[in-house]
């Protein structure tokens, strides 16, 4: 699990991430794309691989704010676990992965019942210990949904896992706001803004957005019956949900990571609870983590090994 950064500036690695080839092989681990109902009059997309040999284990990747199923990050993690024996669910949030036309509304950042949805289908389709795997938004998700189910996730959720998570969400928004973080404020206000317009052409206020906290206080918190964006933030955040998880958890986070302050990971609720375990590297930036040896990915392998270790002492 030993992690050499290939470069140590934050934002070189945050950037470079997304742009590195993952190396998935979709020949040798064909992909099942396929629609799950999660509610009357919503769909999710999954994209499915397998191994030809019975999986050890389901691992379900969850991204992050507008991103993928093909986001870099999730094709990495996926040839990692199939390297490994696992099959690899990358699950779309609600609105994703070219979804749009097929719900009503978009996704938040504590949206966890579609997953759990698609996680009661697959624990009745598929055989092996579930293992879900969370990138920044996603990580939010992911946690939290494992603190909402408490006890009930033992026996069929071998354990989940948070990358680059905001778990403190008002205080990871407050941080985008900042001046060396405009960069990414202003991507991820530009596919917010495209992605409502695709939904709903008649959208108004967007022009006056421009920062990811006005977006939430206009589009998000009223959509789903937010009184603004700061209850939005303070009832959302896996941060309130850490002491009821059961089932093993890994945080896994980056001290130089530009656009979540590590403060918020020196909150007692991450040292309380015995299921949780923190691990921190220097550098890595957001989602960056590039080592300097392949396979250049660092969380797969990391994720790969605290999966097969929960096994052995499971």
């Amino acid at each position: 699990m030993l992690y050499a950064p290939l470069v140590r500036n934050p934002h070189l690695l945050t950037i470079a991430s997304h742009f590195w080839p993952s190396g998935l092989d979709e020949r040798r681990f064909p992909v099942e794309s396929r629609r799950y109902a999660t509610e009357p009059g919503v769909e999710v997309l999954v994209e499915t691989q397998r191994s030809v040999r019975p999986p050890a284990a389901q691992v379900v990747m969850v991204h992050g704010l507008e991103g993928s199923s093909r986001s870099g990050y999730m094709k990495c993690m996926a040839r990692a676990a199939l390297e490994a024996g696992f099959a690899a669910h990358r699950f779309n949030l609600r609105s994703c992965g070219g979804m749009e036309r097929c719900v009503t509304t978009g996704y938040h950042s504590g949206m966890t019942g579609d997953l759990l949805a698609f996680l009661r289908q697959l624990r009745e389709a598929a055989s092996g210990p579930i293992y879900l795997i969370g990138f920044s938004l996603g990580g939010n998700v992911v946690l939290k949904l494992a603190g909402e189910l408490g006890e009930e996730a033992r026996g069929w959720i071998g354990g989940v896992c948070g990358i680059s998570t905001p778990i403190d969400l008002a205080a990871c928004s407050r941080r985008l706001e900042a001046p060396s973080n405009r960069t990414y404020q202003r991507r991820f206000v530009r596919r917010l803004k495209r992605r409502i317009g695709r939904m709903n052409p008649g959208a108004t206020g967007l022009s006056r957005v421009k920062t990811v906290w006005q977006f939430d206080d206009l589009i998000t918190a009223p959509a789903f019956g937010f009184r603004d964006a700061a209850e939005y933030y303070e009832t959302q955040s896996c941060l309130r949900f850490l002491d009821a998880i059961r089932v093993p958890a890994l945080l896994i986070q980056a001290k130089d990571d530009p656009v979540i302050p590590f403060e918020v990971f020196e909150r007692p609720e991450l040292s309380r609870n015995p299921a949780l375990k923190l691990l921190v590297v220097a550098n890595g930036g957001h989602l960056g983590f590039l080592s300097r040896q392949p396979p250049r990915f660092w969380p797969g392998t990391a994720v790969v090994e605290w999966i097969q270790g929960s096994r052995s002492t499971g």
